[in-house]
C-alpha cells in the first residue's frame, strides 16, 4: 500500500471520530505547547540579556559594591552586606590615578526616584541618574536628538539634563522641540540638552522614563542618596587584547585600596559581560531542564492516552482488518496503516500546539516580556509530537497486524 493511501486512510479514520480525536490530543497539546512556550520565554530572556550586553558594550567592566555571586542565596547576600563597603569618590580617584591599562573610567550613581515637572504636567517616581560626562564614550547611549553634557558642564555642576523619550513625550506639551526647555527635578530647574531614542518596555519595566544629570550636580542635590546607595565605576580597556589584564589590574588596585590580605575575599564586585552571561547560564541551566521536563509528564500521559485509544480503535476495527487482509493486505500494510494514523493524529496535535503557543507568546509579549516564537520551538513541537505518535502507535499497529483474518471476519 502506498504511503499516500495510508495518510488518506488515517485522515478518514481521525475525521470519523472528531470529538474522540480532539479529546485524545488535549494532554499532548498542553504538553507540547508548554515546552514551546517555555523554550521561547527562555530564549527571549537570553536575547534580552545579550541585547543589554551589546548596548553596554563587550569591552565594558563595572566595579560595584556587590559581585553577582553575592546574590546566589540569602546568606551570601547578608554576608556581603556586612563585608562590602560602598564605593566612594576617593576610590574612583585612586583607580583613575593608578590604573594604567584603563582607557576611560566613569562614575554611575545608583538612581533615586523624584518628581519631575514642567508647567502643569508632572511625573512621579521618575528615576534620576547621576553620571560623569565620559559615560557617553563608555556606554554609548542612543541619542535621538541633542547631545550629552560635557566634562566642563559636569565639573561646573551645571543644571542640565539628558532625558528618556517618555519624559520628552509626556512633558513636551505643544512645543515643537523639547531641547532647551526647562524641567523641574525635585524642585530644581534643569535645562534639557538631549533626548534618548525610544527603547520600549522590558518585562513590564519602562526603559524610557529617566533623567540623567551630571554626577557633580547629582552629588550636591542627592548627597544622602549617594551615602545610602553608593556609586559604581565603569571602565573600558585600551584594547580588546588587554581586557583580562584590565580586570586583574582593577581588582588588584581595589584590594590595595581596601588593604585586603592575600587570604581575604574581595569586598567589592567586578562585573564583565562574560560574567553576566555565565551567571545567566548558571541560574537558567537547571531551571531550563526542570521547566522542560515538567511538561514532559503531560507528553508521557498524552502518549499513553493515544496508545490506549489506538488499541480501542484496533478492537473496534477488527472486522475491517479481516476484510482488508482477505483482499490481499499484508501485515506490513496493516502495520503501516495504524502507525501512520497514530503519527498523523499526533502531528495534527503538534500543529495545533504551534498556533496555541504563538497566541500565548503574543499575549505575553503584549505584557512587556519579549517572547518570540522561535524556530527551535517549532522544530521541538513537530519532532516531539511525531515521536510521541511513533512510540504510542507501534504496539497498537503491531497488534493490528497480528489479527487473524478468519477470526476477524467473524467479529461483531
Amino acid at each position: 500500500m502506498k504511503f499516500v493511501e495510508s495518510i488518506k486512510l488515517a485522515i478518514f479514520a481521525i475525521w470519523a471520530h472528531k470529538l474522540r480525536s480532539a479529546l485524545t490530543l488535549l494532554g499532548m497539546i498542553m504538553g507540547v505547547t508548554s515546552v514551546v512556550v517555555i523554550v521561547s520565554l527562555i530564549q527571549g530572556f537570553n536575547a534580552y540579556v545579550d541585547d543589554r550586553i551589546d548596548r553596554i558594550g563587550l569591552r565594558t567592566i563595572t566595579v560595584r559594591r556587590f559581585d553577582p555571586s553575592d546574590y546566589r542565596d540569602t546568606d551570601s547576600y547578608v554576608a556581603a552586606v556586612r563585608r562590602n563597603k560602598k564605593l566612594t569618590f576617593d576610590d574612583y580617584e585612586f583607580l583613575k590615578d593608578n590604573a594604567s591599562l584603563v582607557e576611560r573610567l566613569g562614575i554611575q550613581a545608583n538612581s533615586t526616584s523624584c518628581q519631575v515637572k514642567r508647567g502643569t504636567e508632572e511625573l512621579n517616581d521618575v528615576p534620576i541618574e547621576g553620571v560623569t560626562a565620559n559615560i557617553v564614550d563608555v556606554l554609548h547611549p542612543d541619542i535621538a536628538d541633542g547631545r550629552y553634557f560635557t566634562k566642563a558642564e559636569n565639573d561646573a555642576g551645571a543644571l542640565v539634563a539628558f532625558v528618556g523619550s517618555d519624559i520628552a513625550g509626556n512633558l513636551k506639551g505643544n512645543e515643537e522641540s523639547f531641547l532647551g526647555q526647562y524641567i523641574t527635578v525635585c524642585g530644581i530647574p534643569y535645562r534639557v540638552l538631549g533626548i534618548a531614542n525610544f527603547q520600549g518596555a522590558i518585562f513590564g519595566q519602562a526603559q524610557d522614563n529617566y533623567v540623567t544629570i551630571p554626577f557633580k550636580t547629582y552629588s550636591k542635590t542627592f548627597a544622602d542618596s549617594i551615602k545610602q546607595q553608593g556609586i559604581s565605576f565603569v571602565a573600558t580597556p585600551h584594547s580588546d587584547q588587554g581586557f583580562d589584564d584590565v580586570v586583574d589590574e582593577l581588582r588588584s588596585l581595589m584590594r590595595i585600596r581596601r588593604r585586603l590580605q592575600t587570604d581575604e575575599k574581595d569586598n567589592f564586585g567586578i562585573v564583565t559581560p562574560d560574567g553576566i552571561t555565565a551567571m545567566r547560564d548558571r541560574i537558567l541551566g537547571p531551571v531550563y531542564i526542570v521547566a522542560v521536563l515538567v511538561p514532559g509528564i503531560s507528553l508521557l500521559i498524552g502518549g499513553i492516552v493515544i496508545m490506549n485509544i489506538m488499541l480501542v480503535s484496533v478492537t473496534e476495527r477488527t472486522r475491517e482488518i479481516g476484510i482488508r487482509k482477505s483482499l490481499g493486505a499484508r501485515r506490513s500494510d496493516i502495520l503501516k496503516q495504524f502507525l501512520v494514523e497514530a503519527i498523523t493524529l499526533c502531528a495534527m496535535g503538534g500543529v495545533v500546539s504551534i498556533f496555541v503557543a504563538y497566541a500565548i507568546a503574543k499575549i505575553v509579549t503584549a505584557f512587556g516580556y519579549p517572547t518570540p516564537l522561535s524556530i527551535t520551538g517549532i522544530v521541538i513541537a513537530l519532532t516531539v509530537s511525531g515521536a510521541v505518535g511513533l512510540l504510542s502507535g507501534v504496539f497498537p499497529a503491531w497488534k493490528a497486524a497480528q489479527v487473524n483474518p478468519n477470526e476477524a471476519l467473524l467479529a461483531e
